[in-house]
């Protein structure tokens, strides 16, 4: 018959309970070991990742009394897999639940090119389907002039555009001023592309490379990263990086933010 040795050890050296708690997107909790205190931005097999205040982010494994919550031990685990409905769209505004797209306005915002609109989409599309808000993008800043004079910007039909690299006496700038007026709005950002907007830490790189003038900007990026010379296959992967308004720099934030305040106003 086989024997069982009984637990001699005291009840006050044997560890307490401590309470499980879903890793749930958000969820703030500090990894005693590191000290690394962050937001949950995903729980997959055995590991979570976190993000800090300076959006750097670090994958933990799921251990038995690992984290700290609010300066108590917990064990956090996998959330339920059944379907959580999200309180916030990527770019931060609450989210409105069964919300149907709002037939489109007279206004629009263009952008300067399709990564450009399809950055835009990807954090703010949520809330530019409810205020019925269409972004389409220019071949390049030189098409501007005509595309203001096309559109015929008026009190019912604002047009809001977003330029890359738009800073004092660049061609942009000069482009900028001369189709401003009271119903079309251009900002921009200081950016050489929007492809910098993008938080470094975010698609996992130290920071963005300097390329030389006269080579073309982003192959260059490709180069000193030692990403294949691919830039279709670069921007997928930029692209995939960002999940929310976390993963973008605030200087594109709050340019997209103030032209869809601009064409919405009453």
């Amino acid at each position: 018959m086989r024997q069982y040795s009984p637990d001699l050890t005291p009840p006050w050296k044997k560890p307490k309970p401590v309470p499980e708690v879903a890793a749930d997107p958000g969820l703030v909790v500090e990894e005693p070991g590191t000290g690394f205190c962050g937001a949950v931005i995903r729980c997959e097999a055995g590991t979570v990742t976190l993000e800090d205040r300076f959006g750097k982010h670090r994958v933990f494994p799921l251990e038995p009394r690992g984290f700290l919550l609010e300066g108590r031990v917990v064990t956090l685990v996998r959330p339920s897999a059944a379907p959580v409905r999200p309180t916030r769209t990527a770019s931060g505004s609450v989210a409105v639940p069964g919300a149907r797209a709002r037939v489109a306005r007279a206004g629009r915002i263009y952008v300067e090119g399709r990564h450009d609109a399809e950055l835009v989409e990807r954090v703010w599309g949520d809330d530019l389907r409810v205020e019925g808000v269409v972004v389409e993008y220019l071949e390049g800043v030189d098409d501007l002039p005509a595309v203001v004079e096309a559109f015929g910007p008026g009190p019912d039909a604002r047009l809001g555009v977003l330029v890359d690299h738009l800073v004092p006496g660049s061609k942009e700038s000069r482009v900028a001023e001369a189709v401003t007026s009271e119903y079309a709005l251009v900002v921009g950002h200081p950016y050489i592309d929007v492809w910098e907007a993008v938080k470094p830490a975010s698609v996992g790189i130290r920071e963005w490379p300097r390329v030389p003038r006269g080579q073309d900007w982003k192959t260059g990026v490709c180069r000193a990263l030692g990403w294949p010379e691919n830039t279709g296959a670069a921007w997928e992967r930029i692209l995939g990086s960002v999940r929310s308004y976390r993963d973008l720099e605030p200087e594109l934030l709050g340019r997209v933010e103030e032209l869809i305040d601009f064409v919405t106003a009453p």
